[in-house]
């Protein structure tokens, strides 16, 4: 057992000792990869879904241009933030500019990624 698996049980035990004693903790877990995520009582979905977007957005800004997918990555990313820190308001026409240029930046990166896919395939 390694020492992350010995945490994660350990933990495993802390969260169910405050499950009893009425404190509600939700609990994502992927062990082999060592990913663990906590979340309290009062998170909303949509504050889940910022939050998801963040580490979404951490590897667009790690990879750079080294990928060839970075581009695609990238703009979806940055159009799904604005959506989200909009989703209790109405879009302004600023980010309508900033989606509908993003869109292009995405079509264009597609349409290079698919060009060069099917000229290696051809």
């Amino acid at each position: 057992m390694t020492n992350f698996d010995n945490f994660y049980t350990d933990l495993l035990e802390l969260i169910k000792k405050y499950k009893d004693n009425d404190t509600y903790l939700k609990i994502e877990s992927d062990p082999d990869n060592q990913i663990i995520k906590i979340f309290g009582d009062k998170l909303t979905s949509l504050e889940r879904a910022r939050n998801g977007l963040s580490d979404v957005s951490e590897l667009s800004y790690t990879v750079a241009e080294h990928h060839p997918y970075w581009n695609l990555l990238n703009h979806s990313s940055e159009i799904t933030k604005t959506l989200l820190e909009k989703w209790t308001d109405s879009l302004s026409s600023e980010d309508f500019s900033d989606i509908d240029w993003a869109l292009k930046k995405f079509e264009e990166t597609f349409q290079k990624i698919k060009d060069s896919d099917e000229s290696v395939s051809s």
